[in-house]
């Protein structure tokens, strides 16, 4: 098993998610397809079908999620020794060509969440942010464009 990288949040957060699929999704969803099998005819029965479906993606999630935790390793910013630098972990705080402000925490693929100014490190942004200084600019090959912008601050709460 790979290890992957994740913040204390981001661990804590996935572990809430998987903990709600175990003991409460899973357990609703089983139920569901029990009362929709008691309907009869299964090949004509779309409620049977359906909760089916959501069963299989509820298992995937919780496949995926179990994988994804028990590699995790929780990275704390602070602890790495960054002298400055952008790491994994480090909130970054932007200005795009028009002068606007953004800040980003960069997190792992799972915790990503752009409006929640959560940005993925293996993102095209994230990649370019690694390793730098505020002062530094960036330039990133994004599905929009090239993006361009000036690293104001980094900091490491």
């Amino acid at each position: 098993m790979m290890s992957v990288p994740i913040t204390k949040e981001g661990k804590i957060k996935l572990q809430g998610e998987l903990d709600k699929l175990k003991n409460t999704e899973r357990p609703a969803i089983i139920k569901a397809i029990a009362e929709a099998r008691a309907h009869g005819d299964l090949s004509e029965n779309a409620e049977y079908h359906s909760a089916k479906e959501k069963q299989g993606l509820i298992e995937a999630r919780i496949k995926e999620l179990d994988s994804v935790l028990s590699g995790a390793q929780v990275i704390d910013p602070m602890a790495v020794g960054a002298d400055g630098r952008c790491i994994f972990g480090s909130y970054v705080t932007l200005q795009d060509g028009e002068g606007k402000t953004i800040k980003y925490r960069l997190v792992s693929e799972y915790e990503a969440d752009l409006e929640q100014g959560l940005l993925s490190a293996p993102s095209p942004i994230g990649r370019a942010l690694l390793g730098k200084y505020a002062g530094d600019s960036v330039v990133a090959q994004t599905p929009g464009g090239v993006q361009e912008y000036a690293i104001v601050a980094i900091a490491y709460e």
